[in-house]
């Protein structure tokens, strides 16, 4: 999926459901201020907003913005640039994962067919 880049100073990502802005800043060593900043850059960084627009990342908002660290503050992106590597890789997650369930669907659609034949 993601890369994880060189994070592995980072700590460990809890197996939670969701983390506050605050966990986050936390388990990404990146200010809230920042994060705050990043998710109108980045539009595929969108936290689920509850109360009083309080927010709440997913596992995947984490490991994204652990990637947007990494491009951004290791390996020398600009905003722009890491906004496009990232649009690109998932546009290519995006496609194999097509594939992948056109194949899985097709799988089952020849056991079924096999099935009533039989």
């Amino acid at each position: 999926m993601l890369d994880q880049g060189n994070n592995a100073e980072l700590p460990a990502i809890p197996a939670k459901r969701y983390f506050t802005i605050g966990e986050v800043s936390e388990l990404c060593l990146v200010k809230p201020h920042v994060l705050r900043y990043w998710e109108q850059e980045f539009p595929s960084l969108n936290p689920v907003k509850r109360r009083g627009n309080r927010r709440y990342y997913q596992r995947h908002d984490v490991l994204m913005i652990r990637q947007i660290r990494s491009l951004l503050y290791e390996q020398g992106f600009t905003i722009t640039g890491a906004r496009g590597r990232l649009e690109g890789e998932t546009g290519r997650m995006e496609s194999s994962m097509s594939h992948q369930i056109v194949r899985q669907v097709r799988m089952e659609l020849e056991e079924v067919l096999g099935i009533l034949r039989h």
